[in-house]
């Protein structure tokens, strides 16, 4: 209920921001909707551990000021039986995370993501990538200086072939410009040189139309892809990726295993609500809640410092992700047994 309150508000926040933005672009109004339908699945993922914990705390806390868990601790119900109905909740919202983050939401982040890029990011914040290298496979390596993603052609193309640590031939071009329309490559002052035992071979001309072995996006990387992907297709992305020796590979694992630290997040939030809010205070609720926000706003504090930490080091992402549920997984266990005294 707290995710359909909050969904339009943050719907109308964003569409007053990016109003100018969309009539400028001319926007169709089918993909205005499309692009909304998305933010909300984008964002009810971001938010889903946040408003489930400030959720509880309030259901808690009305139960609590109402001397409600008195009389069920009186009646003689354990605190452990107390706590089974949220537990099992829990469970139920742990699934349906683990449904929207595996499939649902890798599909709205590419949708939301790609909307953005299109219509509402300015020319200057869609730099071309620079200093692209990339490992192919076994024996293919490619440099482009640059990549300008609209008009999808690169600079100072390289491209070198070798076999058991010997250079068997290069390719170089001073750009290279892909075809859609047949998914072949444009390489203009193309310059090959082969080597042999021979000697070398030189072969060159102004422009040559080629198919390369590997794809777009190999020229393209961008910063969200790993989000597009359903679980399955994450994962053998990565490999591939390590295999390519790319540069953002702590970018990718951060996104694999916060699939799964989300839905064991959902059992730890709970049990920290439960145990804050299950005893009624001189405050009320207000002492809960402003407790829960504060809670909240430094978990997703520890969630960010360490998910860039291993984005940009050699932090371990394993680490990076999970190391804030530990650290709210033992503040969770001693609340608990703080509460059952």
């Amino acid at each position: 209920m707290m995710l359909l309150l909050f969904i339009p508000i943050g719907i109308t926040v964003n569409l007053a921001e990016k109003i100018g933005k969309i009539l400028e672009n001319n926007v169709p109004f089918g993909e205005v909707a499309i692009y909304y339908l998305n933010f909300t699945i984008y964002f009810a993922n971001l938010l889903f551990p946040i408003f489930l914990f400030l959720s509880v705390i309030w259901f808690t806390s009305k139960l609590a000021n109402n001397t409600e868990i008195v009389a069920f601790l009186s009646s003689g119900v354990s605190f452990s039986r107390f706590l089974r109905p949220y537990i099992i909740g829990a469970t139920i919202i742990s699934i349906f995370a683990m449904v929207l983050g595996f499939y649902l939401a890798p599909i709205a982040s590419q949708g939301f993501n790609e909307f953005t890029y299109k219509y509402l990011k300015s020319a200057r914040h869609q730099q071309p990538g620079q200093n692209i290298f990339r490992q192919i496979n076994d024996t293919d390596f490619i440099y482009v200086s640059s990549f300008d993603i609209a008009q999808k052609r690169g600079y100072n193309f390289t491209l070198e072939h070798i076999e058991n640590n010997e250079l068997k031939y290069k390719i170089f071009a001073n750009s290279i410009v892909y075809s859609e329309k047949d998914s072949t490559y444009k390489l203009f002052n193309y310059f090959k040189r082969t080597i042999t035992e021979n000697g070398d071979i030189i072969e060159n001309s102004r422009r040559k139309d080629t198919v390369f072995s590997f794809d777009l996006e190999d020229l393209t990387p961008v910063n969200y892809i790993a989000e597009t992907k359903p679980y399955s297709e994450l994962v053998d992305f990565i490999e591939k990726e390590k295999a390519r020796g790319s540069s953002n590979i702590g970018r990718y694992e951060v996104v694999k295993y916060k699939k799964w630290s989300l839905p064991v997040a959902v059992f730890i939030l709970t049990i920290i609500a439960v145990s804050v809010s299950s005893i009624k205070r001189r405050g009320g609720m207000g002492v809960n809640l402003a407790f829960g926000i504060t809670t909240a706003m430094i978990y997703v504090f520890f969630d960010k410092v360490f998910g860039v930490l291993a984005e940009q080091s050699d932090f371990s992402p394993l680490m990076a992700v999970w190391l804030p549920n530990v650290v709210f997984g033992i503040l969770a266990v001693y609340l608990l047994y703080n509460a059952k005294r």
